[in-house]
């Protein structure tokens, strides 16, 4: 039962980290967002953040029912657990870095929590891992124009990015360390998350590459 119960505790605090991450991240995709550097990237922005949002919510209400409160209380703001590279997003660089990073560090959790074959998971999370799949296209396809863009906007990208890797990074491997969870059924075991993070940044890197020569 203790177990189970450290299992449950880590399992919760998992859901929460994300829905901080989507939270802060839907506040910045509005805040930054109204000044993208055109009117494309302003709307698909705004659309993002109502999407972040709503992933937010539907994370936070699970939390809830985890914790089975009777009475769901109103969100009105992170937890404490987003990632300070996206709290402290001021600008279109440094948010496309850390949506860029953050989503594909979620995405690579959300998916060994499907995988662990838990069919209550399933149910809660399958058409968000669907809908994120078009934030980390958009994401992605930004971050590669700024990184093949000119003067002083690819270093400046790169240090951003640098900061929101590192970030997701460490958290990918503190739920690695959270042995607990394997055990309790709530992810799927013997997982590699920190190296399949490395090796999807890498790839951004190698394609910007291959597309400058």
């Amino acid at each position: 039962m203790a177990e189970q119960t450290a299992g449950l505790q880590s399992f919760i605090e998992l859901i929460e980290t994300i829905a901080d991450n989507k939270y802060v991240m839907g506040d910045r995709l509005v805040e930054v967002g109204v000044s993208g550097p055109n009117l494309e990237a302003t709307l698909a922005a705004i659309a993002m953040a109502q999407g972040e949002l709503g992933h937010a919510r539907l994370l936070y209400n699970w939390s809830f029912d985890l914790k089975e409160l009777k009475k769901k209380p109103d969100i009105e703001s992170q937890t404490g657990k987003a990632f300070p590279a996206i709290v402290n997003v001021n600008n279109w660089i440094a948010l496309i870095a850390s949506l860029y990073a953050a989503n594909v560090a979620i995405d690579l959790v959300l998916r060994a929590v499907l995988d662990s074959g838990q069919s209550k998971a399933a149910s809660r999370i399958q058409k968000l891992i669907n809908e994120q799949n078009e934030h980390l296209i958009y994401s992605e396809n930004w971050a590669r124009q700024l990184l093949n863009d000119k003067g002083a906007i690819p270093s400046k990208f790169k240090e951003a990015l640098s900061e929101a890797v590192s970030q997701a990074e460490a958290w990918l491997k503190y739920v690695e360390q959270q042995t607990e969870l394997a055990e309790a059924g709530y992810i799927a075991k013997n997982l590699s998350l920190q190296q399949a993070f490395k090796s999807q940044i890498d790839q951004l890197n190698v394609q910007t590459l291959v597309s400058t020569k």
